[in-house]
């Protein structure tokens, strides 16, 4: 079975593309939906408590998503410890998970990430999946599905390589700009795949 990282920046629609692949046989794994589960376990939320103080989390032991946000993105060494206490665990699950659909036999399933080249990470998969957007077209959708204002969208967009350094390392790509068709590019990779 085959291990298949699919990324894009911001607002690049990766999940839109996801959903087909599922809608395909594919089963995907969310990596942002299991970081989301992670920061809830009782280690991880200890240590970024030690780190940086028991109000990074809410009385009900939920995330301030908000603070640790401010916190990651102006800080590089705060998105450093964050990077290195949550990746190594995140591909953990991933392969445990992986091993669990290889019992059903699929072809291949598909790992969900914003960064799998900023961490080196396509080194794990068989195959990379780059989903494009221009970067106006990203930044409208953003506006409109996270309500960021523009300076919030560009500052997470700093912590993204640009997606011409991504097309060097891409293995397939697909457009995802609001004229070209996404289900017949996305059948053309999963025949490809299939091979």
């Amino acid at each position: 079975m085959l291990k298949i990282g699919i990324t894009g920046n911001m607002g690049s629609g990766k999940s839109l593309v996801c959903s087909i692949f599922a809608k395909l046989g594919i089963p995907v794994f969310n990596a942002d939906q299991q970081t989301k589960l992670l920061y809830s376990e009782n280690d991880i939320r200890l240590k970024i408590q030690k780190q940086y103080g028991k109000s990074i989390y809410h009385a009900n032991g939920k995330l301030n998503k908000i603070k640790l946000a401010k916190l990651i993105f102006n800080n590089p060494f705060a998105m450093q410890f964050i990077r290195e206490l949550m990746y190594p665990r995140l591909y953990k699950r991933f392969e445990e998970w992986a091993t669990e659909q290889q019992k059903q036999q699929f072809p291949y399933v598909l790992y969900e990430a914003a960064l799998i080249f900023e961490n080196d990470f396509q080194s794990h998969f068989d195959f990379t999946i780059l989903i494009t957007a221009p970067e106006a077209i990203r930044v409208e959708r953003i506006k409109e599905r996270d309500k960021f204002t523009v300076s919030e969208i560009r500052q997470r967009m700093d912590h993204q390589w640009p997606e011409t350094k991504k097309l060097e390392l891409a293995d397939f790509v697909i457009q995802n700009d609001g004229k070209t068709m996404l289900i017949p590019q996305v059948l053309e990779v999963h025949k490809k795949l299939l091979v």
